[in-house]
């Protein structure tokens, strides 16, 4: 069932829920909408209620123009607070740096977990320019050199990766997702860890990273991890920005049944 929650400004934002047992809001990443994590879903179900919920500009939600990163933050404090117990995050991706935004914002949470967030160290920057570069693709309508500048610059793809994916029927579903890909941009800003605003963080919280990533996504959990007091981390056996749902639940699942 989808429900509805106004945020801040009037935007409406869709949620689902699903499962029982304390509630774990998960905050998805780039091209994603609620429906993005399915596989941890399921296995969070087992034991927790999971809020699933479309960033602005997806899905069911409404985009109120103009765009900043606040009313993304606002989007995701009005969430938590429909739920009357304490909420635990969990952020993917860019939804990870956002949810640390909004930790550090105040917005309440029982727990934070996120899962490598993108942000680069000063020799792995993204391309200088590319923010304004996907802004100025998106107002032309040029969403397939949107999305390929998101894969190559953001993602690190190689280019014929990105010529493979072009012919799957993937392709349609990022290229839907193009608007928000500069609200992708904004959520990271200059893509360095946020170490000062991080450091206001008093909610627990547990960074993960894949050991089949990139050195750079890896170095990223490690300065995030280091920037917010009483931080831990782990990395877990995976793939590229990816590790199995049914190896990641149970660590997450030990992580938020932590008294401590």
């Amino acid at each position: 069932m989808i429900d509805t929650v106004k945020s801040a400004d009037g935007t409406p934002i869709a949620f689902e829920r699903r499962g029982a047992g304390p509630v774990v809001v998960v905050v998805a990443g780039a091209a994603n909408d609620r429906h993005g994590d399915e596989p941890l879903v399921a296995e969070l179900t087992a034991e927790f209620s999971v809020v699933t919920y479309d960033r602005r500009g997806r899905g069911d939600s409404g985009d109120t123009a103009p765009y900043a990163v606040e009313r993304e933050i606002e989007d995701l404090a009005a969430v938590v607070a429909s739920f009357a117990e304490p909420v635990i995050v969990h952020g993917i991706s860019s939804g990870g740096a956002l949810a640390l935004l909004a930790a550090a914002s105040g917005v309440p949470m029982a727990r934070l977990s996120v899962f490598e967030p993108p942000y680069r160290a000063e020799a792995e920057e993204v391309p200088e320019g590319y923010a304004d570069e996907m802004r100025a693709l998106v107002a032309a309508d040029r969403w397939d050199e949107a999305v390929t500048l998101f894969m190559t610059a953001a993602v690190g793809s190689p280019a014929e990766a990105v010529e493979e994916a072009k012919a799957t029927p993937m392709w349609a579903e990022l290229r839907s997702f193009a608007p928000t890909l500069v609200y992708e941009a904004r959520v990271m800003g200059d893509s360095k860890v946020p170490a000062k605003r991080l450091a206001s963080i008093a909610t627990p919280v547990l960074v993960v990273n894949s050991s089949g990533s990139t050195d750079w996504l890896k170095t990223a959990a490690l300065l995030t991890t280091k920037a917010i007091p009483g931080a831990k981390h782990v990395q877990l056996d995976g793939e590229f920005h990816d590790v199995p749902a049914g190896r990641l639940a149970p660590e997450l699942g030990a992580f938020y049944r932590d008294p401590r």
